[in-house]
């Protein structure tokens, strides 16, 4: 079948209603996956790894009081983080009354290092999420990640939630005995 050019002009209009509609659909599933389709931590998977002593709990005085700290597994050193949180988690460590978490502070989107952002209003107009409480945000592509739901991505590109650091106690000096490996293919 041979088409004509006025057949052809006549069906033009196909080919942006078609682009059209495949943009707002991949702009959709995006939105989806950016929102709604974050990995939730699961039971923990730790490595285990050497013990290594961090800082006296008393050192952590205050609720979301931070201590950065690298921990190293073979030839892998791995930048993490030990936070002081007000309530406990299934993976926290309790200790007379406090508790307190242990996460990697590698990104799981692309590898960048989170931060504590302790100012919720930081949260809210930098990282465009109306934060109660202090998260750990990653500055590169504004991925925030709750230390209170055990590090799951609440906003953001990463879809799986930060490895978390097996903690232990040994008079009242927290120690990390153990890290989760990072989800396959990530960082």
């Amino acid at each position: 079948m041979k088409l004509t050019r006025r057949q052809l002009l006549e069906s033009w209009w196909v080919l942006p209603v078609a682009g059209t509609l495949g943009t707002l659909g991949y702009m959709a599933d995006y939105a989806y996956r950016l929102t709604f389709d974050k990995r939730n931590p699961g039971p923990p998977h730790y490595l285990p790894g050497p013990d290594l002593a961090l800082v006296p709990a008393a050192a952590l005085g205050s609720e979301y009081a931070f201590y950065e700290f690298s921990y190293r597994q073979g030839r892998v050193v791995t930048p993490c983080i030990l936070m002081r949180i007000p309530i406990a988690t299934p993976t926290s460590l309790n200790l007379k009354g406090e508790h307190f978490a242990g996460f990697s502070r590698v990104c799981t989107h692309l590898g960048c290092h989170v931060n504590p952002v302790l100012n919720t209003k930081v949260l809210d107009l930098s990282f465009n999420y109306p934060a109660t409480h202090p998260m750990l945000g990653c500055p590169c592509h504004f991925s925030v990640f709750d230390p209170l739901q055990q590090g799951k991505c609440v906003i953001g590109k990463a879809l799986y939630p930060l490895p978390r650091v097996r903690l232990a106690a040994q008079d009242g000096l927290l120690r990390a005995t153990g890290l989760e490996p990072p989800p396959p293919g990530h960082p």
